[in-house]
């Protein structure tokens, strides 16, 4: 398979590393859906049942936590650009439509289905980074960074609160280290009724929007970056194969290394809050593997397949995978739906991951050879669009 579709415009390599990306966040929201959401940050607040499980978490810090999302941003901003490439003049009208139409989806997803979503930020920091879209690469690679620079020094500020006493720390101790009683109200909310949780959405959304600057800095730090490696050619698979081998080896093996050095101190020192405040820092070291992650997959699916097939299919049909998740994980979940919130260990948890991976991959190839975009995604662009597009089926992905 060629990087690019040649039945289409569409770039296959792109398509491909956003559907990892859309498979692989759940890697890491699978335990938010399942558990009190401190279990993300501190194995022992909650599911830590077996050493399967602490391996579980192990696995999930030294390898995906923080770089998932950092790749799904990295594509949003690259894909945000080859829109606004391809609809020339109308670039701009085209853009701020898709941004509201996606603060839209965002903020139904996050009242209505899940507290944990990203569309709203995206939606705010996607029409924040308009502002740099006809920048040179290395411009775009500097703003980056330093967005990205300034989002390790506010996460760096956690800890250092921990080491200045209590009362500097006191107001994310609970997400971190929390007490039975947090631990008892999440658990009664989650298994309770729709209506209860709904409000409690209500109530997170507001939280979340106060505090947008905060996480918006590593967003749109990682947006950026995915317009310098667009324009850059390095997401297009324009660059030499010794580049993306380079990048691979050293940026995952040393970034591996690292994070493994701090999970070792972390159980150490039993999940404390130090350790937890200090695990939410390592965003300089992560930075470069989630380009070496980019380099890793543009290797693995130079020679196409029909794996590569299917998890382009996905990326492709990205936006419709992501809310069908939550739909999907709610209902398997909270209290309306099978009632397993706080029920499974973090491991046993993994297998409803297992379950959506599949789905993803199974239904995504088929209902392209149908129709030209995935449900949500023909929504967005015809709201974009400002009419409703056609559904008419696509040539097929290329096949070796």
């Amino acid at each position: 398979m060629g990087m690019t579709d040649k039945g289409s415009e569409r770039i296959v390599a792109m398509d491909a590393i956003r559907g990892v990306a859309v498979m692989g966040i759940l890697c890491l929201n699978i335990i938010v859906f399942a558990m009190p959401q401190a279990a993300a940050s501190n194995p022992r607040a909650y599911g830590l049942h077996t050493p399967i499980d602490l391996w579980v978490w192990i696995v999930d810090f030294v390898a995906l936590d923080g770089r998932m999302r950092g790749l799904f941003s990295l594509l949003f901003g690259a894909s945000m650009l080859l829109i606004v490439d391809r609809a020339g003049p109308r670039g701009a009208a085209v853009h701020f439509r898709r941004m509201a139409a996606l603060l839209a989806f965002g903020l139904i997803h996050a009242v209505l289905i899940w507290h944990g979503d990203i569309l709203v930020l995206y939606a705010a920091t996607g029409a924040l980074a308009w502002v740099f879209h006809d920048q040179r690469p290395r411009t775009l690679l500097l703003i980056g960074l330093a967005s990205l620079a300034l989002n390790a020094l506010l996460m760096a500020s956690m800890p250092l609160a921990v080491l200045a006493g209590p009362s500097a720390s006191a107001g994310f101790a609970p997400y971190f280290t929390p007490d039975a009683a947090k631990l008892a109200s999440e658990l009664a909310l989650y298994r309770g009724s729709y209506g209860g949780i709904v409000a409690d959405n209500l109530h997170e959304l507001g939280q979340v929007l106060t505090s947008m600057w905060f996480v918006g800095t590593e967003t749109l730090g990682y947006m950026l970056l995915g317009m310098a490696a667009y324009r850059g050619g390095m997401l297009t698979g324009q660059w030499r194969r010794r580049s993306y081998v380079a990048w691979a080896v050293l940026a995952l093996t040393i970034g591996a290394a690292i994070h493994a050095l701090v999970a070792w101190w972390m159980i150490g020192r039993g999940f404390d809050l130090l350790a937890g405040t200090t695990g939410m820092t390592l965003l300089p070291v992560r930075v470069p593997m989630v380009l070496g992650y980019v380099a890793l997959i543009l290797l693995l699916i130079r020679r196409g397949g029909p794996i590569t097939t299917r998890v382009a299919a996905a990326g492709r049909m990205a936006f419709t995978n992501y809310l069908a998740t939550s739909v999907v994980m709610c209902l398997i979940f909270y209290g309306y739906g099978f009632g397993l919130f706080g029920h499974v260990s973090r491991a046993i948890a993994y297998l409803a991951v297992l379950g959506m991976w599949a789905a993803m991959l199974l239904w995504s190839r088929p209902w392209l050879d149908r129709f030209a975009y995935g449900p949500l995604e023909w929504a967005w662009r015809s709201l974009a669009r400002g009419s409703l597009q056609p559904m008419r089926a696509e040539p097929r992905l290329a096949r070796d």
